[in-house]
């Protein structure tokens, strides 16, 4: 009896693994496909298998030949696409811009808050100028050194959705946590724990905010959608 239970119970185990095989093997398939081709097919099975099985994913992945940060690329891309629509019909007053505090300048005159750094809008580097704009348009804005800081925000805030800049892993699982507030993220085109970058357009441009930048210095010409006035350009 006890020999026909564990062979049962040997052959369940053996299919579930193949099923978790099989969801791990299409989800990087589709994944790759969402990355390549802007294509988004099947949403749910996607999230659910990186959500469910995050590490294993990763793990999988690597056994692929791949680098694992594919796996938080790929859920970047995926919650993107599934809460653009809520995202944009949300009003800006009800929406938080969060960004890291490895964006700032090394010579940063910024202070630490409980609420994060209070930047003064000192030119000396991109966050001023997102700033600016975001709360232009009613974002309010956090500049955080880490996700208890985060922790505090949601629980002091009132907002329906969200727009975070970090590397590829961090804003994975911060959008994983923050699903109900339809999150929107920017990764980060170089992280690290200092002087990292982020494509001020490419922010811009989820904020609504259109504004010509040059591609020879990534500087913003208009610097605010408040101002009539023509600013002077500020390299990031």
């Amino acid at each position: 009896m006890f020999s026909e239970f564990y062979q049962i119970f040997g052959q369940m185990v053996f299919i579930a693994g193949i099923i978790i095989l099989a969801m791990l093997f299409s989800t990087l398939i589709l994944g790759k496909i969402l990355i390549k081709q802007d294509r988004l097919i099947f949403p749910k099975v996607l999230l659910l298998t990186i959500d469910l099985f995050y590490g294993p994913f990763k793990k999988f992945s690597e056994s692929m030949g791949l680098d694992e940060k594919i796996v938080d690329h790929i859920g970047v891309e995926v919650r993107n696409k599934v809460n653009e629509k809520r995202f944009k019909s949300t009003k800006s007053d009800e929406k938080l811009l969060i960004l890291p505090h490895c964006l700032r300048s090394p010579n940063c005159e910024a202070t630490l808050e409980p609420s994060g750094l209070v930047c003064n809008n000192c030119k000396k580097c991109v966050i001023g100028t997102l700033k600016e704009n975001a709360e232009c348009v009613g974002y309010k804005v956090f500049i955080i050194p880490g996700s208890t800081f985060l922790k505090k925000i949601i629980e002091q805030n009132n907002f329906k959705a969200v727009l975070g800049v970090a590397c590829y892993q961090d804003l994975n699982l911060s959008m994983m946590k923050l699903s109900k507030f339809s999150p929107q993220g920017v990764p980060l085109s170089r992280d690290g724990c200092f002087k990292t970058k982020v494509d001020p357009k490419a922010v811009l441009e989820k904020m609504g905010i259109t504004e010509e930048v040059s591609a020879e210095n990534s500087s913003i010409k208009n610097i605010s959608p408040c101002s009539k006035e023509t600013p002077d350009k500020h390299s990031f």
